[in-house]
């Protein structure tokens, strides 16, 4: 091979090299969108505020403290107001907050007695 055809097949490599660095953030983005790892405290008025959801079960003390037991879907949440949750303890409640899915924790704004 001459130099000039070394030359070139250098620059079409170059070139294949760059276009595939320049457009692969591109190609990433418009994957799919994945959950973050942690989860960044509500900042008031922002945006990405978690809404409150609403929890029922039973108010029981763990190991770890109280703890919301909801039998009827077979899970237990972590509860991260504990003085809230031990006025509560045995009784059905609902419980009003935000989950932090990743450590199955309710970030509580209120506690109240079920109805039923």
């Amino acid at each position: 091979m001459n130099k000039g055809t070394v030359l070139w097949r250098l620059l079409a490599a170059s070139a294949v090299l760059a276009s595939l660095v320049l457009f692969s953030p591109r190609v990433k983005a418009q994957g799919p969108a994945q959950q973050p790892t942690t989860q960044q405290p509500a900042q008031p008025g922002g945006q990405d505020q978690q809404q409150a959801q609403t929890f029922n079960g039973k108010i029981a003390k763990s190991k770890d403290g109280y703890v919301l037991k909801d039998e009827a879907n077979k899970v237990s949440y972590k509860l991260d107001d504990q003085d809230k949750a031990k006025q509560f303890e045995g009784k059905d409640v609902k419980v009003t907050g935000t989950l932090d899915a990743s450590s199955n924790t309710i970030h509580v704004s209120d506690i109240q007695a079920s109805s039923s």
